[in-house]
């Protein structure tokens, strides 16, 4: 596939190397030398320099013949001037990412498509989203919802007593006979492979493990695990940033107690006026004595979103050591995923993943609906849409020609999830969300278009 992406910052980077990856024909374009420079030199992808809303750039980028136009700029203008320009062009399809969340709320309305934009994203909305969900489901370090939660992804560590440690995935099955879980992917703790659990695969003491449940499994998941499902009430907000101002309002809006500590005075009395329902303060997140004077000890969850990685990563381990019951830090290395659990940060949140995964879906083949690479595993969840010409249609799972590098977690049938076993007949008009290796995609992708 031809992609242009404009932007060669952090996203646009992180994009444009995750796509070089898969042999994907990928142009940079960018106004700063050094960063066209620095990929020029780390990926296998055609840099090109200069404005992004410029013709004449988007004609040497070969715009009339690219399937994929991906505006990542610190601009949201330039973002939405050039897929203007670059549908007008010839390009298939676009995405530009925004700021302004207004934009994402109102954007049936504002009917952006009439303007060449086929899709918006926002990775400070995506991150905002993401900590809510992990609130809800506190006992979890990882959650992704399928059609509003028909199907639901979680991640958890599995403690020493969880019932089902030692035991094989069918054993494990057996406890529950009325199965409405599925065990999709696993890392043994200490290693970088991911596997993909069969019946024979045992559960170990500190395995990273991700399941498909649907909104029955949930209680089920709990007891298996061995976790405790926690009331979240009081939350700390650590940062003022985009993420955390609208972070907080949301939380205020859902009723939670807030309390949001910003360093820049002037920046904190601007929010303190739009976030009534909130206590703002203004003050060094990084000085403890200043997070126990606000009772931090009290706080049923800390989310860290300063434009610090570092920051955010400290400031959570002195929340845990205060028996915060959740921690929340966003950073921008993704490296720090593997740190993450073993130095005690209960979730990592990384906006650049965020948006790769909602990008994401736009590359793969098939009707793909939804998709979310899991953190720190080299795996990826695709929701599909089957279709008449599906090879699936029609088919029951144990028959088909499915790759050991992938499994399906669950379908998604007349708005209710299902957690399909080998038994199960495909139809079509059915959302199959699969879990599978990086090689095992492209075959994946046959059998769904």
């Amino acid at each position: 596939m031809k992609i242009i992406i404009a932007g060669a910052g952090e996203v646009g980077f992180h994009l444009a190397k995750l796509l070089s990856y898969e042999a994907q024909d990928i142009t940079l374009i960018d106004t700063d030398k050094e960063s066209l420079a620095y990929a020029d030199t780390h990926l296998d992808i055609r840099v090109l320099r200069g404005d992004a809303t410029s013709i004449q750039v988007l004609r040497d980028a070969q715009v009339d013949s690219s399937e994929l136009v991906i505006g990542v700029t610190a601009s949201e203008t330039t973002n939405i001037t050039l897929c203007f320009l670059a549908k007008q062009l010839g390009c298939k399809r676009t995405i530009a990412r925004i700021s302004n969340t207004e934009f994402m709320d109102n954007r049936e309305s504002l009917r952006f498509q009439d303007l060449g934009i086929d899709e918006l994203i926002s990775p400070e909305r995506l991150a905002a989203m993401e900590i809510q969900l992990m609130l809800n489901q506190s006992a979890f370090n990882d959650t992704y919802e399928f059609e509003g939660g028909l199907l639901t992804m979680f991640g958890v560590i599995l403690p020493r007593t969880a019932p089902f440690v030692g035991k094989m995935v069918k054993e494990a099955a057996r406890i529950f006979p009325e199965l409405h879980f599925m065990p999709i992917a696993l890392q043994r703790m200490g290693t970088q492979y991911t596997l993909i659990p069969r019946g024979d695969t045992v559960f170990k003491e500190g395995d990273q493990v991700y399941f498909i449940t649907s909104d029955k499994g949930v209680e089920e998941l709990y007891k298996l695990t061995g976790m405790q499902k926690q009331e979240i009430k009081n939350v700390m907000v650590l940062g003022g940033s985009k993420v955390g101002f609208k972070t907080a309002r949301d939380l205020c809006n859902k009723r939670f107690n807030v309390k949001l500590i910003e360093k820049n005075k002037e920046k904190a009395f601007d929010i303190a006026d739009e976030l009534p329902h909130a206590l703002v303060i203004n003050g060094d997140g990084r000085n403890v004595e200043l997070l126990e004077e606000e009772s931090l000890e009290s706080m049923d969850a800390f989310i860290a979103v300063t434009g610090n990685s570092e920051t955010n990563i400290m400031s959570c381990l002195v929340a845990k050591s205060k028996k915060i019951k959740k921690t929340i830090a966003l950073v921008e290395n993704m490296d720090y995923f593997q740190l993450s659990h073993s130095i005690g940060v209960d979730t990592l949140i990384n906006k650049k993943l965020l948006a790769a995964n909602s990008i994401f879906r736009y590359i793969r083949k098939g009707e793909v609906l939804a998709l979310t690479r899991l953190n720190n595993l080299n795996a990826e969840i695709l929701e599909f849409e089957v279709k008449a010409s599906s090879l699936v249609n029609g088919e029951i799972i144990k028959e088909l020609n499915f790759p050991r590098e992938a499994s399906i977690g669950g379908v998604i049938r007349n708005g209710e999830g299902i957690i399909a076993l080998g038994d199960f007949r495909i139809k079509e008009g059915d959302k199959v969300v699969v879990c599978c290796l990086p090689k095992a995609i492209p075959r994946i992708e046959k059998l769904f278009l």
